[in-house]
């Protein structure tokens, strides 16, 4: 059961694919609260005013624990121009340990907060109709969607997702 969920939750490692804006609820986003690292409740709203990227992943999920560099590097060089990551954990809360564990590991130097059930809706919220991961979200710093990629981003996506954000 966990691998065929696992299998379909990857589902963005073979079809990764860009979209634009359309179907996609920012306001889901920003009206979302998650647990935190450190246990505590995190508003989504706290980041409404800047740019963001907003990476679904799971600790299981190949292309998420390969696109998480990736991100470490982008937070790392954008943070002083206000572009934020958000990592978005589809973990139950009862995993928090376990997650906090692979966040340091893995360097992590942006938010991480874990979705538990309510991320799979929010991602279809966001217009991941499949709830594949990865899942990406661009957020512009006026609180409207620039678009989203299902699958693995890459190096070029996030500098041309930064491009995007800082327009």
């Amino acid at each position: 059961m966990i691998r065929k969920l696992a299998s379909l939750l990857c589902f963005g490692l073979v079809a990764a694919t860009s979209h634009a804006a359309e179907g996609i609820d920012a306001e889901a986003f920003f009206a979302a609260s998650f647990t935190g690292l450190d246990g505590q409740k995190v508003a989504m709203e706290q980041f409404r005013g800047r740019p963001l990227v907003v990476n679904f992943w799971a600790r299981w999920c190949a292309p998420c624990r390969e696109e998480i560099p990736e991100l470490v590097k982008l937070r790392a060089e954008q943070a002083a121009d206000g572009i934020e990551v958000i990592g978005v954990a589809i973990e139950e809360i009862d995993k928090r340990e376990a997650v906090e564990a692979f966040a340091a590991t893995y360097a992590i130097n942006y938010p991480v907060v874990l979705a538990a059930r309510d991320g799979v809706p929010l991602m279809k919220a966001l217009g991941n109709a499949q709830a594949g991961l990865p899942f990406t979200v661009y957020i512009g710093r006026d609180g409207r969607p620039l678009g989203s990629k299902m699958g693995l981003v890459r190096r070029a996506d996030l500098e041309a997702s930064a491009q995007m954000l800082l327009k």
